[in-house]
């Protein structure tokens, strides 16, 4: 697909940036750890690296704990149930005849032992009989209930934790419409269910560099024509009309890739099935923004006059008719 090659206007480059945003880091060669890695959408593919931030901060195992993945999370699962147990195996095995009917010096006997006192379940054959066995069975007992008890309320914060499903276009696109042009981005719900009180925000990440030459990485806010709806049912497309105001006016494919152009946009809405507000984050770099394109009709009318939408659409792109005013 052939992308035209500009939008109205004079050329952003030519400007001097803006005073005010986050200046571009510098490389440096001091950085030693392997640098934190934070997945901003699982949709856009794009990724954001921190230098100096932990991976895992011990200090909030909580977050540590609900920001797994659930395979990362069953894998912990299994580490500290496994770690739990050897440790208390150990001190078992420091102390031979602590254990009644356990072979001495037998670490799968303490290990087994160790199992069934974490777990609570005492099959009656293996059972401490001395005061250090005791002891040490005693304060696992404890830890095991407490085990028990983080664990549980961690799968269940993790399973009733509300995940939106909003589907997302695979591209941008900048079109005319109303003889002006516009950059338009189409979303659609995912679930059956209905979603209320939606909204969304639009912004634009641009490298500009200022008049003394100085390169900033300035995060511009894009004003859509429609940013709330009362209800989500189908599709929105969201609409924001390049003008004399716009921080894209002036643009072309080739100034937004050298400006390292991304949209960031932003959802929010009600999900009336878990009675919750679901949040989600969506990014598109420059090479996902179409130039004289636009979406084909992904909403119809079917035989019962009622209105569908077909999801295997959202994504299909269409040429402008010959002439439209997209172009200077």
């Amino acid at each position: 697909m052939a992308q035209k090659a500009k939008l109205f206007g004079r050329k952003r480059g030519e400007e001097g940036g803006g005073t005010s945003g986050e200046a571009a880091p510098a490389r440096t060669q001091y950085y030693r750890k392997r640098a934190a890695t934070m997945r901003v959408s699982a949709f856009g593919g794009n990724d954001l690296v921190k230098h100096g931030a932990s991976r895992y901060d011990l200090r909030d195992p909580y977050h540590i704990a609900i920001d797994l993945s659930w395979r990362d999370f069953a894998l912990a699962f299994v580490g500290a149930e496994l770690a739990i147990n050897t440790v208390f195996a150990l001190f078992y095995l420091a102390s031979p005849g602590c254990i009644a009917n356990a072979r001495p010096g037998s670490f799968f006997d303490a290990f087994s032992f160790s199992i069934e006192t974490l777990a609570t379940v005492g099959y009656g054959v293996m059972a401490p009989v001395t005061p250090y066995g005791h002891a040490v069975s005693t304060v696992e007992i404890v830890c095991g209930m407490a085990f028990t008890a983080i664990m549980t309320g961690l799968v269940f914060i993790r399973f009733s934790r509300p995940r939106p499903k909003i589907l997302y276009a695979k591209q941008a696109v900048i079109t005319s419409h109303n003889r002006s042009p516009t950059l338009m981005l189409r979303i659609a719900n995912g679930r059956l269910t209905l979603l209320t009180h939606a909204s969304a925000r639009l912004g634009v990440l641009l490298y500009e560099k200022t008049a003394e030459g100085q390169s900033f990485r300035h995060l511009h806010e894009l004003h859509l024509s429609i940013s709330s709806r009362p209800f989500f049912p189908l599709t929105w497309t969201l609409m924001h009309h390049i003008d004399a105001k716009s921080p894209l006016y002036g643009y072309d494919a080739e100034q937004l890739a050298q400006a390292d152009a991304q949209l960031f946009m932003t959802i929010e809405a009600r999900d009336h099935a878990l009675s919750a507000f679901v949040y989600d984050l969506h990014i598109y770099s420059h090479a996902d923004i179409l130039f004289g394109m636009h979406y084909a009709d992904a909403v119809m009318i079917d035989d019962q006059r009622r209105s569908f939408a077909d999801l295997h659409r959202l994504s299909l792109v269409e040429p402008d008719e010959p002439g439209a005013p997209c172009e200077s």
